[in-house]
């Protein structure tokens, strides 16, 4: 798996590296009961700081992406909590559309843009 942290970035170094695997894990880059690395190891490559890999793998866990095993480390186990799932993004979509509301997006803008990234996870 390829990890890229954008060090120019406002985003947080935890949320681009949480987001990134579950890109990865929407285009079966890495599928369920794989292991991603050990915290320093992924600290090391990427070069950020171990703390800030354990943050993202706390938020993946508490998210449902993954499972913390003391002998395998963090291994993909996506929770199937199907209601929970699209309630939380019910809640990140409204603040979404929110935005594309503001800035005049129309709702055929949006569901093109939906249907093109859908389309990404077909491939």
């Amino acid at each position: 798996m390829f990890i890229e942290i954008d060090f120019n970035s406002g985003e947080a170094f935890y949320i681009q590296l949480r987001n990134q695997i579950v890109l990865g894990i929407a285009t079966s880059e890495i599928q369920e009961g794989d292991s991603l690395p050990s915290v320093r190891q992924l600290a090391d490559h990427i070069g950020i700081n171990m703390h800030t890999v354990n943050k993202a793998y706390a938020v993946l866990k508490d998210e449902g992406f993954i499972r913390l095993d003391r002998r395998h480390g963090a291994v993909i186990a996506v929770d199937a909590d199907k209601a929970k799932a699209l309630e939380d993004i019910k809640m990140q979509m409204r603040m979404l559309l929110a935005k594309a509301r503001c800035k005049c997006i129309s709702e055929e803008e949006i569901h093109l843009l939906v249907d093109e990234i859908f389309e990404e996870y077909r491939r």
